[in-house]
């Protein structure tokens, strides 16, 4: 092969060409890594937890097979859920370790006093989360974005008839 002129541009590798996984349209990472129930072998309020733990927690980890489910026996300890939020995750590329949580979060929700199908609702809802701290819409500013509009904010008072109701 003969060597090619300095003014010509190194060749584009197919392999150039790849991102890394994100969220966008042709492709969804889940923000959720790892779920850890944690009940009692023998208190009253986790006779609910332990009876989703052995009808409905392998269908459950079955539909996710993304996510690490743990069971974890607390003895003399009411029954959670937690989410761990972040990024190490299967399809990522990179293969550090980060810190528990990318945003520094994860969601603890209690589950005594619920039904079966109200502990597999929550286990769904840290499922379905991005773990992110839940933020009060801003007086004024109904949608949030991370860039502004290229017109800018419409108001009646800047055209040349004023707006009336």
């Amino acid at each position: 092969m003969p060597p090619r002129p300095s003014s010509m541009a190194s060749p584009l590798w197919r392999a150039k060409l790849r991102a890394a996984p994100a969220n966008g349209h042709g492709a969804f990472i889940p923000h959720i890594r790892k779920v850890v129930l944690e009940f009692c072998q023998h208190g009253p309020s986790s006779a609910n937890a332990r009876t989703f733990i052995s009808k409905d927690m392998e269908r459950v980890a079955r539909e996710h097979p993304h996510v690490e489910f743990v069971l974890k026996q607390r003895n003399g300890h009411e029954p959670i859920a937690r989410g761990f939020y972040g990024r190490s995750h299967p399809l990522s590329l990179s293969r550090t370790v980060d810190p528990p949580s990318v945003n520094g979060r994860d969601k603890v929700i209690p589950l005594q006093r619920l039904q079966v199908n109200g502990i597999e609702r929550k286990v769904q809802l840290i499922l379905e989360s991005s773990g992110a701290k839940i933020k009060p819409l801003k007086k004024g500013r109904i949608v949030e974005s991370t860039s502004e509009s290229v017109r800018g904010i419409w108001s009646g008072m800047h055209v040349g008839t004023p707006f009336t109701i």
